[in-house]
């Protein structure tokens, strides 16, 4: 299911989901919204890093960090694996970006069950 949800977001990720998407470099400010889309479909906890670019969300699952935006940073992360929540991840993020990358998800998902 991991590599599958990481292509899905992968094709759904874009200017709509985050400001700071790019063709270069899709992950780039997606990790708030994609950590609260895939708390959404797995559940589990999401936690946060302090990186010099600010706070990075990502999701721990059955004990498992699932960080599907770490290819946005050039450099490996060390991970502090802060507890964090939705409300915080949501300050990431917008009720559009959320909509639409929930959406686009949602429907390539649902195509793939059919």
């Amino acid at each position: 299911m991991n590599n599958e949800l990481l292509s899905v977001l992968r094709k759904s990720w874009s200017i709509h989901s985050s400001s700071k998407w790019s063709l270069d470099n899709p992950a780039k400010g997606q990790c708030g919204v994609t950590s609260l889309v895939v708390q959404n479909i797995l559940g589990g906890d999401i936690k946060k890093t302090f990186l010099d670019e600010g706070w990075h969300f990502y999701n721990v699952i059955n004990g498992e960090r699932m960080d599907f935006t770490k290819e946005q940073f050039s450099y490996i992360i060390d991970y502090q694996d802060i507890d964090s929540n939705r409300a915080e991840a949501f300050q990431d993020t917008n009720d559009d970006q959320y909509s639409y990358l929930k959406s686009q998800v949602d429907k390539i998902l649902s195509k793939a069950e059919s």
